[in-house]
């Protein structure tokens, strides 16, 4: 019997590849809090997950002609969305540092937890392997 990677992680790498997505993310828009005109942007992360819990479950719905419409939760295009500052900065900078350092360290907490789930599953499929 074959083991299958995609059904026995399920959905933890999907999680992991979206959060370091939205880290590179959220670090460019650190680094960017003092550019003038630059707008804050962030990963539509429910959008990303919801279409990787479709591919790792297998139902999925394909648009079979260009008429249909679309059912995909948001498509490659639409996963970085821009934000709406609470308060904008007069030079169009729409970076609010407080908050972006914020959603960056619950973004790092969050890749953590994910990591320790898919650690978790390795360590499953080990015992499983050697029989433990």
């Amino acid at each position: 019997m074959a083991i299958s990677f995609d059904k026995a992680l399920g959905i933890h790498q999907h999680a992991l590849e979206a959060r370091v997505k939205r880290g590179e993310v959220l670090a460019n828009n650190l680094a960017n809090a003092d550019t003038p005109g630059f707008k804050a942007r962030d990963v539509d992360f429910r959008a990303m997950l919801e279409r990787a819990q479709q591919s790792v479950s297998g139902f999925n719905m394909e648009r079979t002609h260009d008429a249909h419409m679309d059912t995909t939760p948001g498509g490659q295009d639409n996963e970085l969305l821009y934000r709406v500052p609470h308060q904008p900065s007069v030079d169009g900078n729409t970076v609010e540092t407080q908050q972006e350092q914020s959603r960056f360290m619950r973004n790092a907490m969050d890749y953590q937890a994910s990591f320790q789930f898919l650690d978790g599953k390795f360590s499953g499929l080990k015992k499983a392997l050697s029989g433990q």
